[in-house]
């Protein structure tokens, strides 16, 4: 069961992906030993994982938001070969089941149908696609956005996580290098392996690790995301809002929705909607007051559509499998 002490400790993670187990201890008020026995619990139950991730933007991808209706007895192939491709990320079932929403990396002018078509099985089972470019991402970047799961924190142990987190990135990008890869696969895999695995994987020492992050961290090219699953934590409805907002609106709309507890991400994108707010409520009545309060406060929005998630299958660097985060298996 999920308690008060680790509700803290993935908040302590939301502010500072790789902050020490000493530090986030004394934030939620246990031992060094206790946060680290209760950190190791959440991951290896896969309540979630703190992975790094390179900026797509580095290799000159974009970011297309993909919906997918299909027939539904063929859903299941079509969205476990999107799953398995590692130029997509956030792959669920909505509508029932016939429709997949996914995000796809892939350069701003590749063919359409290089963007998606490519590996699939025969797309006799698609009814209909869309395909969308994301145009810019709200909230705080290198920050996991979906903080509706409790454990509050004070502004003072706010500041003590803070403190020695690496600034903002300010760029221009650090381009990975051949001699990266080892320590990057690792923090892929977890991103709080230390400084002293990192050294031994690389063969480099621990000030050199700690240089090379710095440099890639700086830029923007490397930032760390928490994994979380939601479901674990007592929010079962997922679901994804499109919503029309006049040009003139859609930073200060953008950056309001961003900053609610129930919304996992909020971004601009081209078509017909052109804000996509992902959101995690507890069930339909906590999604209907969300509706009808939250958003139904924030000026500017002329029109909406609503996707529900049914199944999740995969998250920023996750799969999940039989109610638990996973790493992704070969493509």
């Amino acid at each position: 069961m999920i308690d008060e002490v680790d509700r803290k400790i993935l908040r302590s993670l939301h502010h500072h992906p790789r902050a020490s187990f000493r530090l986030i201890g004394e934030v939620a008020g246990v031992s060094e030993q206790t946060a680290a026995r209760r950190y190791q619990a959440l991951r290896r139950e896969g309540v979630m994982r703190v992975v790094g991730l390179i900026n797509p933007e580095v290799h000159g991808l974009a970011r297309w938001v993909t919906r997918i209706r299909c027939r539904p007895d063929r859903v299941a192939p079509l969205a476990d070969a999107l799953t398995r491709r590692p130029d997509i990320a956030y792959v669920g079932l909505a509508s029932g089941g016939s429709e997949i929403i996914c995000m796809i990396h892939s350069p701003v002018d590749a063919p359409r149908d290089d963007i998606l078509l490519r590996q699939l099985p025969k797309a006799a089972s698609v009814l209909d696609v869309s395909i969308d470019l994301l145009i810019h991402p709200f909230g705080t970047v290198g920050f996991s956005e979906w903080s509706g799961y409790g454990g509050r924190l004070t502004p003072g142990q706010v500041a003590r996580l803070t403190a020695d987190r690496p600034p903002a990135a300010t760029g221009p990008f650090q381009a990975p290098t051949v001699e990266d890869t080892p320590m990057l696969d690792a923090l892929a895999e977890d991103g709080r392996t230390t400084h002293t695995r990192l050294a031994e994987l690389t063969g480099w020492s621990k000030a050199r690790v700690a240089r090379r992050l710095d440099a890639l961290e700086s830029s923007g090219s490397l930032s760390y995301d928490v994994d979380l699953l939601p479901e674990r934590l007592g929010h079962h409805l997922n679901a994804t809002l499109w919503l029309r907002v006049a040009p003139a609106h859609l930073q200060r709309v953008g950056d309001e929705l961003a900053d609610h507890d129930e919304v996992a991400f909020a971004g601009a994108m081209s078509g017909d909607h052109n804000i996509m707010v992902v959101v995690n409520c507890r069930d339909a009545e906590d999604f209907y007051r969300y509706l009808t309060t939250r958003v139904a406060a924030v000026p500017g929005v002329d029109a909406y559509s609503v996707s529900i998630r049914v199944r999740r299958l995969k998250q920023a660097a996750s799969l999940i499998a039989h109610g638990r985060l996973i790493p992704p298996g070969p493509a």
